[in-house]
């Protein structure tokens, strides 16, 4: 499992939001939903996104705009025109007075807009926990990117609009299929961050993914390193070089994001999810997480079901 996998595999989207919008001008979303993560694909026509602060940047047929939250922000068809509907937490969407207007523009399944034959056809998709999207891969992320998205907006549009069985699963593996897609291209082409380069090293890459597949083995430095076939000085060196921070301490950051994500489950318990995760009792993954995170594990799970 190489290191954008392995970001993705656990968190991952879980009955997300997804929306069709139908658009003829003039047109303006204010969105302050407070979604950690958020993919715009457009299918037809175009449009602008207008952050909360910065320059109004355009999106093209064929393009995804990924957006990091929770800053608000503004889709527009040209940035000048005023905002007409405010999306808010839980897509509950009003007019700038606070009058609902979702059923007034509902245009089927998972499909709103204000006309049929909308000019415009866009594509919305939201992480809505923070859970679902690695706190590593947010923080490597800029604001506000734009590529191209591929064969897979194709795929999510034919779709997103379908009520079949098992459809709500088919668009979040859709969902994540897009984003992968957007930000693989992006790293691509852009300064990717450390532990993403860092995955092309024969040794720390293999390392990384060792860590990855198998946290739950009691890993040390020197039994990493005779595993990657090295000494563990030089490991402990070019790991330590390459991705910004010595092993442990990525396997640690990996272990709690993993147990954070574990903890929401419904059936988990903080000892089941110590085993998984690598944590000898529950009170180690206890005291690891309260140390790491500032709050304790049932702490997270309570405020993760509110």
């Amino acid at each position: 499992m190489d290191q954008l996998a392995a970001l993705l595999d656990g968190p991952r989207a879980r009955g997300a939001f997804l929306l069709r919008s139908l658009l003829d001008p003039p047109w303006s979303l204010r969105i302050q939903d407070e979604a950690p993560l958020t993919l715009v694909a457009m299918v037809r026509g175009g449009a602008w996104i207008v952050p909360e602060s910065g320059e109004p940047v355009p999106l093209l047929p064929g393009e995804v705009a990924v957006l990091r939250g929770p800053e608000p922000y503004t889709v527009a068809d040209e940035p000048g025109t005023s905002p007409q509907i405010v999306i808010h937490p839980g897509q509950r969407c009003t007019t700038l007075d606070g009058q609902s207007i979702y059923q007034a523009m509902d245009l089927g399944v998972r499909t709103w807009g204000n006309s049929p034959e909308g000019a415009t056809i866009m594509i919305t998709g939201t992480y809505q926990l923070e859970g679902e999207v690695s706190r590593r891969l947010l923080e490597a992320l800029p604001p506000l990117l734009v590529q191209p998205g591929g064969t897979v907006i194709s795929l999510l549009g034919a779709e997103v609009g379908k009520d079949e069985p098992g459809q709500e699963a088919v668009l979040d593996r859709l969902l994540d299929l897009l984003l992968i897609s957007v930000l693989r291209s992006w790293f691509a082409t852009h300064d990717a961050p450390a532990w993403y380069r860092a995955q092309g090293d024969p040794v720390v890459g293999k390392a990384m993914r060792m860590l990855h597949n198998n946290p739950a083995h009691p890993w040390t430095v020197a039994n990493l390193a005779a595993e990657v076939g090295v000494s563990r000085a030089s490991l402990a060196r070019r790991f330590t070089d390459l991705v910004g921070e010595p092993p442990m301490s990525f396997l640690t950051d990996w272990r709690l994001a993993l147990a954070a994500d574990l903890l929401r489950e419904p059936d988990a318990t903080v000892g089941s999810v110590a085993r998984q995760v690598g944590y000898a009792s529950p009170y180690a993954l206890s005291a690891a997480f309260k140390r790491v995170r500032g709050i304790s594990p049932q702490e997270h799970r309570t405020g993760a079901a509110q």
